[in-house]
């Protein structure tokens, strides 16, 4: 039997109602009840269908291209460009071709005419892009929630960040480490804010104090290797850290062997986020998988089911992370 795709005919029988009453509830328009709207998208859902991007481009003189805004300091770390790279090939796959959003691009207005939706990722609360991005106009999607006010987005993928954080730290105390520290951004995004959160409130249930540090965003392996030598010469019993920026675990090592500390025995390392650095050092460093092309599918997915209506705006979608142990937490035990 030849198969075919799913069209919206039959998407309109499978939930007996009309195509145009199909078509109002999955694009979002119409007079239809809320119960009936989502009784149709959880149709369209089971039998899988797609809109026809085309068609729907030239029905709303839509453009057929999404932007991605990623954090203002962070466009070089491996973390975004993997997620990059996910994010265009989920897109492609719905027929949307995915541009970086260029600073500047938001200020300018007119973004509605140039995309037909955006993925914010990271929103920081300090990045004066972000308010003018939620409020082009066009459908939103954050890759982690906004900690600001105003226009709140179309849809999330978020990570249980502190869940992770969490881990890592239990992880570290089996391994016998009795005086960690976490060198982490300021709170002004939420993955950052709920690393900080998650510190504290391990600290007071196991009654033992992680010393937080700030470092910047996107601290490169020099400032993680000051902070990380400031770390030492304050704090004499320091016997593990964690990292939270992407591609700065190299400072910390070099940091520790600055101070003559043995990454993995003298000095457990870790890191929020996995990557080429974490992988690449020597020991290797045990980091938190956040599968950042896998993150970028998932924004991208949201965002184009909100185009299609196949989403309910203010969707929140879970994404998951794995734990990777490598040597430089071994401990001495």
């Amino acid at each position: 039997m030849t198969s075919r795709s799913v069209t919206l005919i039959d998407v309109a029988r499978a939930a007996g109602v009309s195509k145009s009453t199909a078509s109002n509830a999955l694009g979002g328009s119409g007079r239809v009840s809320e119960a009936t709207r989502e009784r149709i998208r959880g149709v369209a859902l089971e039998l899988g269908y797609r809109p026809n991007t085309a068609a729907r481009s030239l029905r709303r003189s839509s453009t057929g291209a999404i932007g991605l805004h990623l954090p203002r300091t962070a466009t070089r770390l491996d973390y975004y460009m993997n997620l990059a790279f996910g994010a265009v090939e989920r897109a492609r796959e719905d027929g949307l071709d995915l541009v970086l959003l260029a600073p500047g691009t938001a200020s300018g207005g007119g973004l509605a005419s140039r995309v037909d939706g955006l993925l914010v990722i990271d929103p920081e609360v300090d990045d004066p892009e972000v308010p003018d991005l939620l409020g082009s106009g066009v459908p939103v999607v954050t890759g982690e929630r906004y900690l600001g006010g105003g226009v709140a987005p179309s849809g999330a993928v978020v990570c249980d960040n502190a869940a992770s954080l969490v881990a890592l730290l239990d992880h570290l105390a089996a391994r016998g480490a009795r005086r960690p520290a976490l060198l982490a951004p300021g709170p002004g995004s939420d993955w950052a804010a709920a690393l900080r959160e998650a510190a504290g409130a391990w600290s007071r249930t196991q009654g033992v104090e992680v010393i937080v540090r700030t470092v910047p965003f996107a601290a490169a392996p020099a400032e993680a290797e000051a902070a990380t030598a400031d770390l030492i010469a304050d704090v004499p019993d320091l016997d593990a850290v964690v990292c939270a920026p992407d591609g700065a675990v190299p400072g910390v090592l070099a940091g520790a062997a600055r101070a003559g500390l043995r990454p993995g025995a003298d000095l457990l390392v870790a890191a929020c986020v996995d990557g080429a650095a974490a992988r690449g050092s020597s020991p290797q460093v045990t980091a938190v998988d956040l599968r950042a092309a896998e993150y970028g599918r998932a924004c991208a997915a949201l965002l184009s089911d909100l185009l299609a209506g196949t989403a309910a705006p203010g969707a929140v979608r879970r994404h998951d992370w794995t734990l990777n142990l490598r040597a430089s937490t071994a401990g001495r035990c």
